[in-house]
C-alpha cells in the first residue's frame, strides 16, 4: 500500500479516477489502471486527446477568472488533482488562491488528501454533484471560500455524468444561488452534435462508471449557466475556447466531443 493511502483503498481494482489521471500523463495511477487504460484507448484512440483537450480549456479558463480578479475556486468533479490541476494554475498566478476539489470517488478523495497534505489552502470535500446543498454546506465548513464573495464554480467533465432524470437544471441553479455577483461558471460538456455515429457509440462505451454520459446539444449545455451572462466566444468546442494561441486550435476541434464555456454573475442577473 502506498504511503498515506487508507487501507479501505482496493489496489487490486482500476480505479476511474487514476485511469484519468493516467491519459493526463500523472504519476498516481498503478498497473492495473494503467491495463484498463489501454484497453479502453485500443476501443477510443481519440479518448486520451480528448481528455486533454480538457484539461487545456480548463487551465485557460482558470486564468481568465484569474486575470478577472478570482481568488477562490469550487472544483466540482475534480478527480485526483495531479498535472497543472487547478490549485497549481491558481497559486501560481495568486500564492494567496483557495481551491476547494469535490469528488464522488473514494479514491479521487484519499489521493487529493495525500498530495494536498500541508498546502493550507486547499481543501477536499467526498460528495456527489447531485447533492449540491451537501457540497455546499461542506465547503462553508472548511472555512476556506467566503461565498461573500466571487468565486469560480467549475464543473469540467462532470455534468454530463447526471441524468435528466436527476433534473439537473436545478442542481446548477442551487449552486448558481450560492455564489456572490461576480462569481464565475465553467463548464465542459460532452456532446452529440459534430459527432460521427462511432464516436457516440465510443464516447458511450469508454464511460467507465455506474452513471451513463448523457450527451447533450450546445442549446442544453449553454442553458445550465441560466441567466449569468456567457463570455466570448460563447459555448464552443472546448479548442475554440480563447486558446493561447491560433496554432493551438485542431484542424477538427469538434473531434474531441465536447463544448466549453464560462460564465459571469452580473449584478442585474437574479
Amino acid at each position: 500500500m502506498p504511503d498515506g493511502l487508507p487501507t479501505e483503498i482496493d489496489l487490486t481494482r482500476p480505479s476511474a479516477a487514476r485511469v484519468y489521471d493516467y491519459f493526463l500523463g500523472g504519476a498516481h495511477n498503478f498497473e492495473i489502471d494503467r491495463q484498463l487504460a489501454e484497453q479502453i484507448a485500443s476501443m477510443t484512440p481519440n479518448l486520451a486527446a480528448t481528455m486533454r483537450s480538457g484539461r487545456e480549456f480548463l487551465r485557460r479558463a482558470v486564468r481568465a477568472l484569474l486575470d478577472a480578479g478570482i481568488d477562490q475556486f469550487l472544483d466540482i468533479g475534480s478527480g485526483i488533482p495531479t498535472v497543472g490541476n487547478v490549485h497549481e494554475v491558481a497559486q501560481a498566478a495568486n500564492p494567496k488562491a483557495r481551491v476547494v476539489y469535490v469528488d464522488i470517488d473514494p479514491v479521487a478523495v484519499a489521493h487529493s488528501r495525500e498530495l494536498l497534505a500541508g498546502n493550507d489552502l486547499t481543501g477536499v470535500v467526498h460528495a456527489d454533484l447531485r447533492e449540491p446543498e451537501r457540497i455546499l454546506t461542506e465547503t462553508h465548513q472548511l472555512n476556506l471560500i467566503d461565498f461573500s464573495r466571487p468565486m469560480g464554480i467549475l464543473l469540467a467533465g462532470v455534468v454530463h455524468f447526471v441524468p435528466d432524470a436527476a433534473r439537473p437544471e436545478e442542481i446548477l441553479s442551487t449552486l448558481r444561488a450560492a455564489a456572490a455577483p461576480g462569481s464565475f461558471l465553467v463548464i465542459s460538456h460532452s456532446t452529440f452534435e459534430d459527432q460521427p455515429q462511432e464516436m457516440l457509440d465510443a464516447q458511450r462505451l469508454s464511460a467507465r462508471t455506474d452513471t451513463e454520459i448523457t450527451l447533450r446539444s450546445r442549446a442544453q449545455i449553454t442553458g445550465f449557466f441560466g441567466d449569468w451572462t456567457v463570455l466570448e466566444p460563447g459555448v464552443v468546442h472546448m479548442p475554440l475556447w480563447r486558446p493561447d494561441s491560433p496554432s493551438d486550435v485542431d484542424e477538427h476541434p469538434e473531434r474531441f466531443g465536447a463544448f466549453g464555456g464560462v460564465a459571469r454573475y452580473d449584478q442585474s442577473a437574479g
